[in-house]
């Protein structure tokens, strides 16, 4: 593709905001890290580029929350349980019966979550501004600290400065525009496909469990599925259902097949993806509504507003979670977190597979605090599924539930870097820990607080 060049006038644009911490993206990560740093005593923000918060969870419907534990005990604490109980305590009575003790695959009901979000940063005084892209990021003279991000939105173009910023886009994108290297995908590129994620209204649920009792099938359709491929109704692909979520008797959230070679951080690919994927999801309908008694009558009532996005860049930080690491159960005096989700690669193409790795029931490793810190930049974190870690990990990492957990932990680093004048490596780990306990934060079993030690200490 030929491309052509413009230069742009120079121009003066208004600095509209200063804050301590600038927290950029509302999904799960941006959402805990914005109240974290919030409630520690900084002046954030939150910039997100959608009119609502949620990412994955309520722009592509992705439709519930995966596990908090470790098949034995609650693993992951803090503002990701709140919220997600919080979230529970807002649907239907009916809902609440059914869902009250789950931690595991809770169905997401989008706008009761959307609202609780809402809530719950205006309550922690963040400032929210949403239907806002960042432009560019200004950095220092010596290219060691960002002071700020050029915005985009209805209102025009301008600058928020900031002592702090946290990058939850999700893609790294920040740190990307700030120089810090990445990798993106597999060795030869891939990524793992994009799903289009909706919701399914007039389903009849007690027809459908008497379906699965019947004919023998799991909740997976892997049987029924298979059919439908073999006749030509579905294309060669995934031959299971991921997911689905019943908010109610009548309203299911559907996670099934994929949509390849997308990246996520190309317009013109998410542009290709999204009208692939309300194709397919079509497609999908029909499949539903002629091979699966009880959907007779769907109709989708909602399709996610972009494909689901499940790998793009990750950064090169201080340290890089391995697969070894995963597999070990290893613990790390930097721990911000613990993680038991499986290693979940989804196939880069029809003719490929899947890889699944899972850890032993009760068994988890530790989430260090360092693949969250770019390198060559002081005040800037990276939370969510562009951390630094090898792309299998990241297959486990990149869930709503370990999202929250990092997000927390960066935003409760700012506060506590904000209040000591030090940068994001010169934090007392022992204190950052210690707070993080405090609230409700589950760092293991066996873990102890031990002297104090920085961030930069940390071999």
């Amino acid at each position: 593709m030929n491309i052509k060049e413009i230069t742009l006038p120079s121009a003066s644009i208004p600095v509209t905001h200063e804050v301590d911490v600038l927290v950029i993206g509302g999904g799960a990560a941006g959402i805990a890290a914005a109240i974290a740093a919030a409630e520690g005593g900084a002046r954030t923000m939150l910039v997100e580029q959608r009119g609502f918060l949620g990412g994955m969870g309520t722009v592509a419907l992705v439709p519930s929350f995966s596990p908090y534990t470790d098949k034995q005990k609650l693993i992951i604490r803090g503002l990701g349980l709140k919220l997600m109980e919080r979230m529970k305590q807002h649907c239907k009575p009916e809902y609440l019966e059914e869902y009250r003790e789950l931690l595991d695959w809770v169905p997401i009901d989008p706008e009761v979550l959307k609202r609780v979000y809402d809530d719950a940063i205006l309550e922690s005084g963040v400032t929210p501004l949403y239907h806002t892209f960042v432009y560019d990021v200004v950095l220092s003279e010596d290219r060691r600290s960002v002071q700020g991000v050029v915005v985009v939105n209805k209102t025009g173009r301008s600058f928020i400065s900031c002592r702090y910023i946290i990058d939850c886009s999700g893609d790294g994108d920040i740190a990307a525009l700030a120089g810090v290297p990445f990798q993106k995908g597999g060795e030869e590129g891939e990524l793992q496909p994009g799903s289009m994620c909706y919701l399914l209204a007039n389903v009849d649920r007690p027809r459908f469990k008497r379906f699965l009792e019947e004919s023998g099938d799991t909740g997976q359709l892997h049987k029924t599925v298979e059919q439908a491929i073999q006749d030509g109704a579905l294309p060669e692909g995934r031959k299971s259902i991921s997911g689905l979520a019943w908010i109610s008797d009548y309203l299911v959230g559907v996670n099934f097949g994929h949509v390849f070679g997308v990246d996520g951080t190309l317009a013109e690919d998410l542009t290709r993806g999204a009208i692939e994927g309300r194709r397919t999801a079509e497609r999908q309908l029909q499949f539903f509504r002629r091979y699966v008694p009880g959907f007779e009558h769907a109709h989708m009532v909602a399709s996610g507003e972009q494909l689901g996005i499940r790998e793009t860049r990750r950064i090169e930080g201080d340290y890089v979670l391995t697969v070894d690491d995963f597999q070990a159960g290893r613990s790390f005096p930097d721990d911000i977190a613990r993680n038991a989700y499986y290693i979940d690669i989804h196939l880069a193409n029809s003719q490929s597979e899947m890889t699944f790795n899972h850890l032993p029931p009760g068994v988890s490793h530790g989430v260090p605090y360092r693949i969250m810190l770019p390198v060559g930049i002081d005040n800037l974190w990276v939370a969510g599924r562009s951390v630094s870690s090898d792309r299998a990990v990241q297959g486990s990492l990149r869930v709503m539930p370990n999202c929250f957990s990092m997000g927390q932990a960066s935003g409760t680093a700012a506060a506590l870097a904000l209040q000591d004048g030090n940068t994001s490596r010169g934090i007392s780990i022992t204190e950052l820990q210690r707070r993080l306990l405090e609230q409700d934060v589950w760092l293991g079993e066996d873990f102890l607080l031990a002297g104090s030690k920085k961030a930069s200490d940390v071999l």
